[in-house]
């Protein structure tokens, strides 16, 4: 039996994102310039050596990693697993606003809440208790006025802030570091679980991506791009946190603060 447009056009998409040195600007240029993905692959080499497109990515668009993209689609053809192309009818419309929005979004959980009304609380991976206890009150707060919220579900601010939500409507979102096939940090395993079966955890990246230190900033403008505003609680000058904070600036976002003594550190990135 042929297989479906949808999912042979989905093919090229994930075949696309393994392309080397192809980040999320350089995809959406070549589908710019091609139309779509698949034009890209079917595209001459005089077309591909035009773009100047360097040699290890014009060997890999002859021939792509098939194998790893029959992995996605059998993953994908779990019914709590989705897809969500930039052309996707479903795809964030605030997301979609960016700069450099992500060419794909994988998620699992609940797709349709990545169009809801968010707002974003992020903070230090080490707050103290009254942050955690901020977190968790004022994401459950927000959560029952009708706003999804999301985080990076990193340890700290970002799992009290799950957790605050899930205690409230149960709709948080949570943007992976990671491919979705595994789970950062591990002691977040059962929050992970918790948030699919009311919320979403959504990635960019494709399946065995590991987690990496320079995916944090690059995560975080999702983070912020799925919102209407960000709301940081408990952030040292240098944390990591307010990476979100300065992407929901560029992005002409709302920005909010949680105040506290200016003799404790770790509110320095807050003020």
């Amino acid at each position: 039996m042929s297989k479906s447009i949808q999912r042979i056009e989905e093919e090229y998409w994930l075949a696309l994102m393994r392309a080397p040195n192809v980040g999320s600007v350089k995809f959406m240029r070549l589908i710019t310039h091609f139309g779509n993905p698949r034009n890209v692959f079917e595209a001459s080499q005089s077309e591909w050596k035009a773009l100047k497109l360097n040699e290890k990515l014009c060997n890999y668009l002859q021939a792509p990693d098939w194998y790893a993209v029959e992995k996605e689609l059998k993953w994908l053809a779990q019914p709590e697993n989705h897809l969500l192309t930039f052309v996707h009818p479903d795809y964030p419309p605030l997301l979609r606003e960016i700069a450099d929005p992500p060419p794909i979004l994988f998620v699992r959980g609940d797709n349709t809440l990545l169009s809801s009304q968010q707002i974003a609380i992020v903070g230090t991976r080490k707050p103290t208790n009254e942050g955690l206890r901020t977190a968790r009150e004022f994401a459950e707060y927000l959560s029952h006025q009708g706003l999804t919220i999301t985080s990076g579900m990193a340890l700290g601010i970002d799992g009290a802030s799950h957790w605050g939500a899930l205690a409230g409507s149960g709709k948080t979102i949570a943007v992976a570091g990671t491919g979705l096939d595994r789970i950062y940090p591990s002691q977040h395993r059962e929050l992970a679980y918790k948030i699919v079966e009311t919320g979403a955890l959504v990635s960019e990246w494709s399946l065995d991506v590991a987690i990496r230190r320079s995916h944090f900033p690059i995560r975080s403008r999702i983070v912020s791009g799925l919102c209407l505003g960000t709301l940081v609680i408990e952030a040292p000058e240098r944390s990591g946190a307010l990476y979100a904070a300065q992407h929901t600036i560029k992005q002409g976002r709302e920005l909010f603060a949680i105040p506290g003594s200016i003799h404790n550190p770790l509110v320095k990135g807050c003020h």
